[in-house]
């Protein structure tokens, strides 16, 4: 199951992660958002133990979405070492996200 992801645990564990990090931006009344949701929910579970794939939803954490800038939802930003490594902007299909995934394992 995807992680959730907020500005109370953000650091510990995004930034701090030993593993790279998938990050969808979201938020409940954007339709786009819940169409890559459950596609999200497959990738957690299929790089569990490899990568840690979670949710961040923008209403509740605006900080952590202001600080990358993110001006549309959804948007999935990969994290390696505390570094943001790669962005996708919008709804795409499964394999353009564990593309950019798989680049930083």
């Amino acid at each position: 199951m995807a992680e959730t992801f907020t500005s109370g645990n953000w650091n510990e564990k995004v930034l701090q992660s030993d593993k790279p990090v998938l990050v969808d931006f979201w938020a409940e009344w954007c339709g786009p958002c819940r169409m890559i949701g459950p596609i999200v929910e497959e990738i957690a579970k299929e790089y569990d133990g490899k990568a840690v794939v979670g949710k961040l939803n923008v209403d509740e954490n605006g900080d952590i979405a202001g600080n990358y800038g993110i001006r549309s939802i959804p948007t999935l930003l990969v994290f390696k070492g505390g570094q943001l490594v790669d962005k996708i902007v919008g709804a795409v299909p499964k394999p353009s996200i564990t593309q950019k995934i798989d680049a930083a394992l």
